[in-house]
């Protein structure tokens, strides 16, 4: 048994991808409906600069088919703090936003932090117990994306796996990659695409990244990553999968989702 495996983009409003992934002539209203029709996750990334009307929401939900599923990055009120003990009131308005007019179609939720936030047990454990469960009954599942040195620690991982909340896993040059899975579903940014390569990636890699797709769906802990605890890198229950191919040659991303998701239907 394994869990869904969804690979996606970030956003869909892009400039270059007119022509290219979008028909020409393409309606800019009907993009997001195109870009559905092709991956089978999008991680909406205008969250984090303001809030969103729950009639967009609603309206981004009747556009995509059954089964597809949005991450959204949380704002960025809440995670650019110097201290995030006083995140409450911005979460709690980031939520009640109209994040449940998604239904079904609501993936995780993405707390990215910045590049200079360091890793503060006591400020993480508090900032965790502030993340709510589930909000006027849709239930919530929250992925967090540190992107310090400081939160390869054991104990942040442990942290994580007690509250039930996905480490991401983000291969990037510029920042740390953690592996170690904490919840029952994985969330991936991959961010290494190369523009030289017609589908971002060479055949090889795709190769490589479905493999560990299909390995984090049925549970295991792929060899080869960069795991903070090793010694409980041990294989699990089954997971759902999220793999967002995003930033890097971002004018490849569709072309990379597209092609893991044939590898994958194979």
């Amino acid at each position: 048994m394994a869990g869904s495996i969804r690979v996606g983009i970030g956003g869909w409003t892009y400039e270059p991808w007119r022509g290219t992934f979008y028909p020409p002539k393409l309606a800019q209203a009907r993009e997001l409906e195109h870009a559905a029709s092709r991956v089978t996750a999008i991680e909406i990334n205008g969250t984090y600069y303001r809030l969103q009307s729950p009639k967009s929401f609603a309206g981004w939900a009747k556009a995509v088919p059954d089964g597809f599923q949005f991450s959204v990055k949380a704002s960025r009120y809440c995670t650019n703090r110097k201290d995030l003990r006083e995140a409450a009131e911005s979460i709690a308005k980031f939520v009640d936003q109209g994040l449940v007019e998604l239904g079904d179609r609501l993936g995780p939720i993405l707390w990215q932090f910045a590049t200079t936030k360091r890793y503060e047990e006591d400020e993480f454990k508090a900032f965790l117990a502030m993340l709510p469960a589930a909000h006027r009954g849709v239930p919530l599942r929250h992925a967090v994306e540190p992107r310090h040195e400081s939160f390869r620690d054991p104990g942040f991982v442990a942290m994580l796996r007690k509250a039930g909340v996905a480490l991401v896993f983000a291969d990037a040059e510029d920042h740390p990659c953690f592996a170690d899975q904490t919840a029952d579903f994985v969330y991936a940014r991959l961010q290494d695409a190369k523009e030289d390569q017609p589908t971002g990636y060479t055949p090889g890699a795709l190769d490589h990244w479905t493999a560990i797709a299909r390995d984090w769906a049925a549970g295991g802990a792929p060899d080869g990553l960069p795991y903070v605890d090793a010694t409980d890198a041990s294989a699990s229950g089954q997971r759902d999968v999220f793999i967002f191919m995003i930033n890097g040659a971002k004018v490849r991303a569709p072309a990379a989702a597209e092609a893991m998701l044939e590898r994958l239907s194979g």
